[in-house]
């Protein structure tokens, strides 16, 4: 058997960052299986749905790095992939169990389902349709209705049996006789349910295993309904873990953004997304926590798949895309830093080796491309002194006003604009051999005095790219602290 999966989003609006990692599974399954991974558009929702929502979940799924081998663009053996260019498939399909007695025309109004339903819970039943055209002989009429020109429904006949469903994520799944009444597929306007159109086009397209959220198990129990009334085997279950946040509430814009295109304009890696989103109901076999997905090849194991809720936790995945960054080239990282950095900076106007030197620096310190114009602005370029219970404890120090002094006299005799690293070396070590300081109160009184923190990168790397103007600023800045 050749595994065929499929990714069948609405284009109803941008795509949500819970269908993102459904595409991702379904993508890396196929991978795994060397099966075909397809793209469906569900637009049925003709109101709702719009040209530019697909294209721009298209473009996101790309930006993923998810590659689908059928779809709208990519005509297969079993298009068209837009349902709203299926509607004679559906007709069809509905018409076919109409005519072996296992769906129904309805002509009955909302005013007349509503009163049922209302019927039904006032006297404790569920709310099942309970409607004259269910009956054969209403059929005649209803033929003679339709012939006239009249607008129905078509509603599916609910066996009333329970089914149990063998569920590769929640195991054996059992759906209670009488759980559902009948149910329409096609509504009066001609155009299909999502249960209906789905089951069809599943059968149609061959698909053999669906990898989707665990709402949607509820909808299992009609659709293995059309199944069997279709004389279709099922294919393989499995319903992944819903995405909460930490507050255990379904996810929403209270705990960030939940479409992709947020987290593109937000400056994330997309291969940071990916990692993050495949470890949400997903664990790797050799317990990874980074890594790159289109890497995973067959360890990409469906049985893998978690029960529990998985937790959408903003800040771990901005930790992940710090990882990510930090794996990068330095040629691909300095670009996308450079991205987010203003034309007219300072950072433009230096040397190739200043640029190289200052994202090394930085590099394992960010999480976004756009964080290090503000660690360059706030280390390299602020003269100003933060000014911290621990900073003034060292400037009380009697070898930090040693120091100050020293290093005021040899940075204003500096001639080019920045110290060198081995200028600093020599410096530090006169420091040692003139002034008899060492340990803590040597490196935490230069830091300091050149820094303005007590707390920062490497010194020996971090003062060679500190201007020498700024540097003076900040002596002269720390010196009124005294």
């Amino acid at each position: 058997m050749t595994v065929r999966v499929r990714f069948a989003p609405s284009p109803t609006g941008y795509l949500h960052i819970g269908g993102a990692r459904t595409a991702l599974y379904n993508y890396l399954f196929a991978k795994a299986q060397k099966g075909t991974f397809v793209l469906r558009i569900e637009d049925t929702d003709l109101e709702r749905s719009k040209k530019e929502y697909e294209e721009l979940q298209i473009e996101d799924l790309k930006w993923l790095g998810v590659d689908y081998d059928e779809g709208p663009d990519k005509p297969g053996n079993y298009g068209p992939y837009r349902q709203s260019e299926r509607l004679d498939i559906y007709k069809k399909y509905a018409q076919s169990l109409v005519d072996r007695g296992l769906a129904y025309y309805d002509f009955c109004t909302d005013d007349e389902l509503e009163e049922m339903r209302e019927r039904a819970l006032k006297e404790g039943r569920p709310p099942h349709y309970e409607g004259k055209w269910r009956n054969e002989e209403f059929f005649e009429e209803a033929a003679n209705r339709l012939a006239s020109g009249e607008k129905a429904a078509i509603r599916f006949k609910a066996p009333g049996k329970s089914y149990t469903l063998h569920d590769n994520v929640r195991g054996r799944v059992v759906f209670p006789e009488n759980m559902v009444g009948d149910f329409i597929l096609i509504r009066s306007t001609g155009l299909p349910v999502y249960n209906f159109c789905c089951v069809v086009d599943d059968i149609e397209m061959k698909i053999t295993h669906i990898i989707r959220g665990e709402d949607h198990l509820n909808n299992t129990v009609r659709q293995m309904m059309i199944y069997e009334a279709l004389g279709s085997g099922l294919p393989e279950f499995a319903h992944v873990s819903l995405l909460i946040g930490k507050d255990r509430q379904k996810l929403s814009k209270r705990h960030g953004a939940t479409s992709v295109v947020n987290y593109k304009e937000e400056s994330y890696l997309p291969q940071a997304i990916a990692n993050y989103l495949v470890l949400l109901g997903w664990s790797h076999p050799d317990e990874k926590e980074i890594f790159d997905v289109n890497d995973l090849g067959t360890e990409f194991d469906a049985t893998r798949f978690s029960k529990a809720a998985a937790i959408y936790d903003l800040e771990k995945l901005k930790w992940v895309n710090g990882m990510h960054i930090r794996a990068l080239p330095l040629e691909t990282l300095q670009k996308g830093i450079e991205e987010f950095i203003e034309n007219d900076h300072f950072y433009f106007g230096q040397s190739e080796d200043w640029k190289k030197s200052a994202i090394e620096l930085y590099k394992n310190q960010i999480e976004f491309f756009s964080d290090f114009q503000k660690r360059i602005d706030e280390d390299l370029l602020n003269p100003n002194v933060e000014v911290t219970d621990k900073l003034k404890d060292v400037l009380s120090w009697e070898t930090t006003k040693q120091i100050h002094g020293f290093l005021d006299k040899k940075v204003k005799e500096q001639k080019s604009d920045f110290l060198s690293k081995d200028n600093f070396d020599s410096l530090f070590n006169e420091l040692k051999t003139d002034l008899k300081i060492k340990g803590k109160q040597l490196f935490m009184g230069t830091r300091v005095c050149l820094t303005g923190h007590d707390h920062g990168p490497e010194l020996g790397d971090l003062v060679p790219i500190i201007p020498k103007e700024v540097m003076q600023k900040r002596l002269s800045n720390i010196a009124t602290l005294f």
